[in-house]
């Protein structure tokens, strides 16, 4: 049986969905990409091009509830999602970007930039955000990138529960960054190496250790909240992308608040101690924060001070080291730390005199 010829021009249901919005988002300040808009003739059938190579050829992932789209006042990249209007997560993440919460440097929720109800089913809202990345694209490439992340991780973690909030989901997929210092010629939202108007050039980025970048939690869909002066009561639930936390049921509640430190915890271990040899100093953090009695385990206040104390450990040079992949051999680690070296020297000599 012959493979179905994949067909461009064709929109998904989801994108029809979108689609059929554009004009009310575009009425609202936020602009689609061609193919989502109304009326849309793909380029590749006037110009002869592979629909691959073109920017409307490329498809919206499987995602329904969420689009990119740029902001026509100022042209920024954003995020739309689509929700249940004064729904938990809407909900909380307004709590947590409202004055003077947002402007707290603490701060590491993703912010919320506009809220809107649709204009035809008003149990559907549109929440606005700041079009966010993987922490892992481009990859961490230097053990100081690795201290940044944790510093703003801890700082946001112990921020957000001092608002009486538990996130419950704080696992790597729900930690994103701001790489819009990265990728000073932008980037494409879908094709995220590749210059946002032309697919077929790659996006130059710089490393992030000179650059800057800033982490945010996100998805706010099975958290807890309890407003000042309400008691923090135990919960029960088992749902969640990491579930490698012991104390997990539906029947048998549960402190929120140390599942959040068990779940950083073993991110440290998974994202960084298991896959790098040269960030031992995070091993006290990780194991810490993972010990099997919730009881047992510090609090985000007191793993931040911990943290605190170990990353004096680290020293400026450790820092400018390149992260040592632990299946590296001893000839691959020399050779890969030189061109480390210069890469992070020539890194730094850009980020100081302004070079692409």
């Amino acid at each position: 049986m012959q493979p179905r010829e994949v067909d461009y021009t064709e929109l998904f249901s989801s994108e029809r969905r979108w689609r059929d919005k554009q004009p009310y988002l575009q009425s609202r300040g936020y602009m689609l990409r061609p193919r989502l808009r109304p009326g849309w003739v793909p380029s590749w059938t006037s110009t002869g091009e592979d629909p691959l190579d073109c920017e409307d050829g490329i498809r919206l992932p499987a995602r329904a509830h969420l689009v990119d789209a740029t902001r026509m006042s100022d042209g920024k990249l954003v995020y739309v999602k689509r929700i249940k209007t004064g729904d938990q997560e809407s909900s909380i993440a307004s709590v947590l970007s409202s004055e003077p919460l947002r402007k707290d440097p603490r701060n590491h929720t993703v912010p919320v930039e506009d809220v809107f109800v649709d204009d035809e089913d008003p149990s559907t809202s549109y929440l606005v955000m700041p079009f966010l990345r993987r922490p892992t694209s481009p990859p961490f490439e230097y053990v100081g990138e690795v201290v940044d992340f944790v510093d703003q991780v801890l700082e946001g973690l112990t921020f957000m529960h001092d608002q009486g909030v538990a996130h419950r989901d704080c696992a790597m997929p729900n930690i994103m960054m701001d790489a819009s210092a990265l990728f000073p010629d932008g980037f494409h939202p879908i094709k995220q190496y590749s210059l946002p108007h032309d697919i077929r050039k790659e996006s130059k980025w710089l490393p992030r250790m000179h650059a800057g970048v800033r982490y945010y939690f996100v998805d706010y869909g099975i958290s807890s909240y309890f407003p000042p002066g309400q008691p923090r009561e135990r919960v029960t639930g088992i749902l969640g992308r990491e579930q490698a936390v012991p104390e997990l049921s539906n029947t048998k509640p549960y402190d929120p608040f140390a599942v959040d430190v068990c779940i950083i915890g073993n991110l440290l271990h998974a994202e960084f101690l298991k896959q790098y040899s040269n960030v031992s100093f995070l091993q006290r953090l990780a194991t810490e924060a993972t010990r099997r009695n919730p009881e047992d385990r510090p609090d985000a206040a007191a793993l931040l001070r911990l943290w605190t104390v170990e990353r004096r450990r680290v020293s400026a040079v450790h820092k400018s080291w390149r992260l040592h992949d632990r299946g590296e051999s001893l000839v691959e680690t020399a050779a890969r730390d030189c061109f480390g070296l210069i890469g992070s020297a020539w890194g730094y000599a850009g980020s100081v005199l302004g070079w692409k």
